[in-house]
């Protein structure tokens, strides 16, 4: 599957992009670079799970990008907390997460079951 074609890794791309916009000028250069990978990982792995040649090891990446997600979404709580994120962004950030969550979700089901179905012919 081409994963530049799903839309969970495109919502997830241009969160990395926003992501690094929104802090390219901040000094707390340890906060930044947490969130800009956190937010990174996500389309990444997504990617990379989706060129493997196996149904486990997709779901294997698919699920580092979750937890990727969930990384970011402490991050952006953490962020509104202290100042980094104005609230109003902050929101909309833990929305996006929270959909690009669920929608990995949905993807690592697929793959699961189309593992299970072809499994009984073939490796997958």
């Amino acid at each position: 599957m081409n994963f530049e074609t799903l839309d969970v890794w495109k919502r997830s791309a241009r969160l990395s992009a926003q992501l690094y916009q929104q802090f390219s000028g901040l000094r707390d250069f340890g906060f930044k670079d947490q969130i800009t990978r956190s937010g990174l990982s996500i389309p990444s792995n997504i990617a990379e799970g989706m060129v493997r040649p196996t149904t486990k090891d997709r779901i294997k990446f698919l699920y580092i990008a979750l937890g990727s997600c969930a990384e970011l979404r402490t991050q952006v709580y953490i962020g509104t907390e202290i100042g980094y994120v104005e609230r109003e962004q902050g929101r909309l950030w833990v929305s996006e997460t929270k959909e690009i969550a669920a929608m990995l979700t949905g993807l690592i089901r697929r793959q699961a079951s189309h593992g299970k179905a072809s499994a009984s012919g073939h490796s997958s």
